[in-house]
């Protein structure tokens, strides 16, 4: 499954020049990582997010947001957030934001 390059550059564009986020190919599509932590990533058109599972569940209902379910079976904490839901840069800055706040509660790994 090929990403999205345009949405990729967004992407980097929101993160700017944030210190320790690496980018990384992985199963075609491509993961953003906050010290070795998946935050975000492009999926073809798509952004997937990880987020806090009670947060994720709530968010799951905001237009164009499924949970990310690469198996058939749903991901907890993690969302696919629709190329519809990224018009605007608004959007996509708060998605990656959210994502990026969760995995500061993470260990570095």
């Amino acid at each position: 499954m090929p990403y999205s390059q345009a949405l990729a550059d967004r992407v980097r564009a929101v993160l700017g020049s944030r210190r320790g986020i690496v980018a990384k190919k992985m199963f075609g599509a491509l993961g953003f990582m906050q010290s070795g932590n998946f935050f975000a990533g492009v999926a073809e058109t798509s952004l997937i997010v990880r987020l806090a599972p009670e947060v994720a569940g709530d968010l799951a209902r905001e237009p164009y947001a499924a949970p990310f379910a690469p198996t058939g079976k749903p991901m907890r904490g993690w969302l696919l957030i629709e190329a519809d839901g990224l018009d605007r840069d608004d959007d996509l800055r708060a998605w990656i934001e959210r994502a990026l706040e969760f995995v500061a509660t993470l260990p570095p790994k």
